[in-house]
């Protein structure tokens, strides 16, 4: 696919790994529904792509995401739609739980780098992450009750993060936190002084993913999302068989001789599978 005609996001694939940079920076990478079409489009893109091991979201300008562009949804006109047709604002902000929803069943894993403004639909973002970074200084929130809206797409996803009793204070008060508060919630993983420090995490963070196979990445990823959601004798049975596909196919053969020969797998270290 080719991703030079995205207008609001940079897409860069680097050795196994996809950049999905947001790239409005004069407005803290609020999200607009070409945005919304451009992050589904790319996580489609490289769905069945195994090549590609993890995929890293993070904004430009030092920010992570604002949440919504409310000026472009305003600019939309909010006359109520006529009976029987769809309601057009309806209809956007579905969109950005379906694109939320891709996200979080990408078989790659994801990582978030969350710094500056993560709000609103930025929140939603970083909950939808495998596995999400912080800087110290980052500024964490749902605002969207202090404009008069619910977080209508974000809240599920907040309540399968940090669960119902966090999501309903953050929900309910507006408050906005750091990211010592956002480890503590256990909605990000580890919070890092500076920039620098950011940076050095993301690497370790993509070393470790490298070393693990893209494909049984892809089925345990799969497993754990069935979980909460599928009756579990249902589940108990999928995983089985998903074992013993990974268990005849190359990875484990691949993996299994490795361990024994005490030797890095192939698929380890500079990315590809």
């Amino acid at each position: 696919m080719d991703f030079s005609s995205f207008e609001s996001l940079l897409v860069r694939i680097e050795r196994g790994v996809m950049h999905l940079t947001l790239n409005r920076p004069d407005t803290r990478n609020a999200m607009t529904a070409a945005m919304l079409a451009e992050i589904g489009a790319a996580v489609d893109a490289v769905r069945d792509d195994r090549g590609v091991r993890a995929i890293v979201l993070r904004g430009a300008g030092g920010h992570f995401c604002a949440g919504a562009d409310l000026k472009s949804m305003m600019a939309g006109g909010l006359k109520a739609p006529a009976p029987g047709e769809p309601d057009p604002v309806a209809v956007v902000n579905r969109g950005f739980g379906a694109m939320l929803r891709k996200v979080a069943q990408a078989p790659q894993a994801v990582v978030a780098v969350c710094e500056g403004a993560v709000l609103g639909g930025g929140f939603g973002l970083a909950c939808v992450s495998d596995i999400a970074l912080a800087h110290a200084g980052a500024k964490f929130g749902m605002p969207e009750t202090t404009r008069g809206l619910p977080p209508a797409q974000i809240a599920p996803f907040v309540v399968e993060r940090i669960g119902l009793t966090q999501a309903r204070r953050l929900c309910l008060t507006g408050a906005q936190f750091d990211g010592a508060e956002a480890l503590r919630l256990g909605l990000v993983h580890e919070v890092c002084a500076d920039g620098e420090a950011l940076q050095r995490a993301l690497d370790d963070t993509l070393a470790q993913i490298l070393r693990c196979a893209p494909g049984a990445n892809a089925a345990t990823k799969a497993i754990l999302l069935d979980v909460g959601r599928v009756d579990i004798d249902a589940l108990l049975d999928g995983a089985a068989q998903s074992f013993a596909a990974c268990v005849r196919g190359g990875e484990a053969a691949e993996g299994i001789a490795a361990f024994m020969q005490k030797r890095p797998p192939k698929w380890a270290g500079e990315g590809g599978a």
